[in-house]
């Protein structure tokens, strides 16, 4: 429903979710697109949060793929990576427009799920060795193609980046790349299929002063909180909504 304008219920009801969203990403350094994708799909659909997250998640992980010392390092190991991701994007919001919108929706729950699940069990993944020439591409066209599908960042990028060994440092940079060169990738895959105007970019844009205001609440609140234990309880909470999103979608 690209064009729909919004009431105050509405706006109310964004601000409150990116509000919340950066609150999460100041707590812990992550979460932002994820838990704002997983809301917005439970509260108004896929295909408008997929929009409504482009703006905010590309200004608040700007500072997290800049910042710190490796970003030629990252950049050198995954290059082929960050680059396919565009491919799978353009190829992923091309299929969107062709899907079932509801199986479209389950597999984001099923996404939500299996990134809560990997979150909470941190399994020892090997590292591809003398494979990862090859599958660093094929993976990059994976993470981009669930990226145009769903709006999702993670998978399997995350789990991918975390067999590479990269101090902790650089992974959380790390991370701002993949989630910055994604974002970036699902915004010119959008536009250049006709799935962005002006109206919801307008409202992604004003949602980025409620994710920067809960951004710098929760680095507040960082001093106060257990990180790992909000960790834990974030993936809880994201475990129950991708099961929510997913079931459903399904007995729709």
């Amino acid at each position: 429903m690209f064009g729909t304008s919004y009431g105050a219920p509405e706006l109310t009801l964004i601000t409150a979710v990116f509000l919340l969203a950066g609150a999460v990403k100041g707590v812990v350094g992550l979460g932002l697109p994820t838990v704002a994708i997983g809301l917005l799909t439970a509260l108004i659909g896929l295909s408008e949060g997929m929009v409504l997250m482009i703006v905010p998640a590309l200004v608040t992980n700007i500072w997290q793929a800049l910042a710190g010392g490796a970003l030629i390092t990252i950049v050198r190991r995954v290059w082929g990576l960050l680059l396919t991701i565009f491919i799978g994007a353009w190829l992923g919001v091309n299929l969107f427009g062709r899907s079932d919108a509801s199986l479209l929706t389950a597999l984001l729950g099923g996404l939500l799920v299996a990134y809560a699940l990997f979150g909470l069990t941190s399994p020892k993944l090997p590292a591809p060795g003398r494979h990862e020439g090859w599958l660093t591409p094929v993976l990059g066209v994976i993470n981009g193609t669930l990226t145009g599908l769903t709006g999702t960042f993670f998978m399997p990028g995350i789990p991918y980046f975390q067999t590479l060994g990269f101090t902790r440092d650089a992974m959380v940079q790390a991370m701002g790349v993949l989630f910055l060169t994604s974002t970036t990738a699902l915004a010119v895959a959008l536009a250049g299929h006709g799935r962005m105007n002006f109206d919801i970019g307008a409202v992604s844009a004003l949602a980025t002063l409620p994710a920067l205001v809960g951004m710098a609440l929760g680095a507040r609140l960082r001093q106060q909180l257990s990180e790992q234990r909000f960790q834990q309880a974030l993936f809880i909470s994201l475990l129950l909504l991708g099961f929510y999103i997913a079931v459903r979608a399904l007995a729709l």
